[in-house]
């Protein structure tokens, strides 16, 4: 009943003479050291603590789990990656499972790299894991006893031994419900394996080299890269690798030891990995890109920011207070006062809003955080706050309440300065969760270029985003055109309440898709509470009451409070917006562009307006669903909503700091077609009846 498959490293015929050639070192050096290693205590294993853990202890009947093998060597020694290089020997796996049952290889994190002596290892010094996919019969019911042996040698940099494992587990056959913590634990494993790219390479070995080409996007980052090799004894380990970016391609060129008729592997690209296949082809030399052009990239990046801010001031959530802006600066001209410095006040808010986020977000991910734009957004208590915030400015516009300011604030907004500076932050700060045409390949080009011309960016973002006020502040003809203050004004801020009231209930319903039907009711009584409390001081300040604000501190103080209760809800899997489609995965991917499926991949997250513009106005509409499903066109969707390392590292390959992302994949063509950010039905149907 319990049959045992044995999984051993595939390194294919050509790596049988190393691994007995190392077999046999292996042994002489044990036999040659042991007494002396015996003396120092290294004799006494294991020296690699492994466990098996499952993702779902109660998995359904039929379908998959992941299993994570964690691996910690001791100190001062290492175990090897499935080619070990050099020297060294891959694991053997031999499972013993349930009939019916099914385990998949392992699959490895990157590995390091280890000289000695003029031999190349690939190796691990440190804590890894590997996953595995187990598949559950369709028939199982009760407990499913699961055993793993491991057959291993563990090195230090002057003796190697050979060690055993034995590991087991047990699955109750339930509803498959997996914890939120377990998920989180396992999507960070995930995260460090390698990611198949959707796109063939090609190699050239002859004359004693060879000459790998990889296709990589132009404008992401690729620092630290080195080929790891799957293919046994096609390159010399330990011989150099040169590394040239040529347009969209990687060249990689080192010493060949053979010919091989496909060569396989994992590209290193500053710490994470992308599984390459290769075949033989014309490789032509690489020619090293031109110093100057990062920087005509960053000069295209600056302006097309700017020209995507410019864009973001017609925003719903950010028009209202463009309006009363524009207002004020027509009133200040009327007045004597100052639009010209009143102008640069609010540029100088939005445009330090937007350095600062840019500057965090970069930051972020130097520590090698996975994160885009908008990155605040995926965390609810971000939401909640920006709930609070549109809430008390469209009650504030409908006429609610009035609060006064502070003396400090007062006597700088008297001048212009203080309330156009906080204005424009505000602004700036409201417009996150939006990204417009033009934004999309600026903040891409952002984070992978230097830093300081990816802060250059950012700023550019804001200056887009303050430019009408600029116009307005500088130059007197504009501000005559605007309508003179009058009380017309009171009802132009009631009609102006309408967008922030809609935006509001936006954030609610992006509250309640990240945090649960608990999480938006916690924020709906937050909001309630605020709005008392600041009700109740306007309603006193307008009585000519003393510290009108006084007794109304303790209700918004406690709105606030609430932030910190809000938490994410456990993932779990939503609905298709479209009938047919799929929740996005590379994997995924790559099984139906190898079936030769057209494929169109969006990646859509539900603070993103111009997703959900796009989503109920062309992607979900009957004449679009029905065109996709006529042309039998695979539809993947990418959720992007909470923050998922995996989806950011793929968006970022494609050039793009956030979402909306569209990507339509046509039969036996290498690359995707990148659709803009705005669609049409037009765009999707001819799409899907001419692929």
């Amino acid at each position: 009943m319990y049959p045992a498959i044995v999984e051993r490293g595939e390194l294919g015929k050509d790596g049988d003479m190393a691994q007995l050639r190392f077999a046999l070192m292996s042994l002489l050096l044990l036999l040659g050291h042991a007494v002396p290693a015996a003396a120092q205590g290294f004799a006494k294993g294991p020296h690699v603590r492994s466990t098996l853990v499952t993702e779902a202890p109660r998995p359904k009947p039929g379908s998959t789990i992941t299993l994570a093998l964690i691996s910690t060597p001791d100190p001062g020694w290492h175990a090897y990656w499935q080619n070990p290089g050099d020297a060294g020997l891959p694991a053997e796996a031999q499972w013993t499972l349930p009939a019916g049952a099914r385990a998949e290889a392992f699959r490895y994190p990157v590995p390091q790299r280890l000289l000695i002596a003029g031999l190349m290892n690939y190796v691990y010094e440190g804590t890894f894991v590997r996953l595995t996919t187990l598949h559950i019969p369709a028939d199982a019911k009760g407990v499913l006893p699961v055993k793993l042996k491991l057959d291993y040698l563990v090195c230090t940099d002057t003796l190697c031994v050979p060690e055993k494992a034995e590991l087991e587990t047990s699955l109750v056959i339930g509803d498959g419900a997996i914890d939120a913590a377990t998920r989180a634990k396992f999507d960070g494993w995930r995260a460090k394996l390698p990611r198949p790219l959707s796109t063939p390479a090609a190699f050239r070995a002859e004359g004693g080299a060879l000459r790998l080409a990889v296709p990589y996007p132009a404008d992401a980052a690729a620092k630290d890269v080195y080929f790891y090799p799957l293919t046994a004894n096609a390159i010399d380990y330990a011989a150099p690798q040169s590394v040239t970016r040529d347009g969209d391609r990687l060249v990689i060129e080192t010493k060949a030891r053979t010919a091989p008729a496909k060569l396989e592997g994992v590209l290193a690209i500053d710490g994470q990995g992308l599984t390459v296949t290769a075949t033989p082809g014309a490789v032509p030399p690489a020619k090293p890109a031109s110093a100057a052009t990062p920087w005509l990239a960053a000069i295209g990046a600056f302006f097309a920011a700017v020209l995507g801010g410019l864009i973001l001031n017609v925003m719903p959530c950010v028009f209202p207070i463009l309006s009363l802006k524009a207002l004020s600066l027509a009133k200040a001209n009327k007045d004597g006062g100052s639009p010209r410095t009143e102008a640069l006040a609010y540029t100088a808010g939005v445009v330090l809003v937007c350095l600062a986020l840019g500057g965090l977000l970069l930051g972020l991910r130097a520590a090698g955080a996975t994160v885009g734009w908008a990155f605040q957004l995926q965390d609810p208590r971000v939401i909640l706050v920006l709930l609070l915030l549109v809430t008390g400015i469209a009650f504030n516009l409908a006429g609610l309440f009035e609060i006064m300011t502070p003396a400090v604030v007062n006597r700088a907004a008297s001048k212009g300065h203080g309330g156009a500076f906080a204005t424009g932050a505000l602004a700036a700060f409201i417009a996150t969760p939006c990204t417009g045409p033009f934004m999309a390949s600026a903040l891409g080009a952002a984070l992978v270029l230097p830093w300081f011309a990816g802060l250059a960016i950012f700023g550019g973002l804001g200056l887009g985003i303050a430019l009408p006020f600029l116009a307005l502040g500088f130059v007197p003809a504009f501000r005559r055109a605007l309508p003179r203050p009058g009380p017309w004004m009171a009802t132009m801020r009631h009609i102006l309440s309408v967008p922030m009231f809609l935006t509001a209930v936006a954030l609610a319903w992006v509250l309640g898709k990240q945090a649960g039907v608990d999480g938006m009711t916690i924020g709906l009584a937050a909001t309630l509470l605020a709005t008392l409390g600041l009700w109740w001081a306007g309603a006193r300040q307008a009585r000519g009451r003393s510290r009108a604000w006084l007794p109304a501190l303790p209700l918004v103080l406690v709105a606030v409070g609430g932030i910190a209760l809000v938490r994410p809800a456990a993932a779990g899997g939503q609905p298709a917006a479209i009938a047919g489609a799929e929740p996005f995965s590379e994997a995924r991917l790559t099984e139906l562009r190898a079936q030769g499926k057209p494929v169109f991949a969006y990646f859509t997250a539900d603070w993103c307006l111009t997703c959900k513009v796009n989503e109920k106005g062309v992607i979900e509409t009957a004449a679009v669903e029905r065109a996709l499903a006529d042309g039998k066109v695979a539809v993947l969707v990418g959720d992007w909503t909470n923050g998922d390392a995996t989806l950011g590292r793929f968006i970022e390959a494609h050039n793009r700091a956030g979402v909306p992302l569209y990507l339509w994949y046509k039969p036996r063509k290498a690359t995707p077609e990148v659709l803009p950010q705005v669609l049409t039905q037009d765009l999707l149907t001819g799409l899907a009846k001419g692929q």
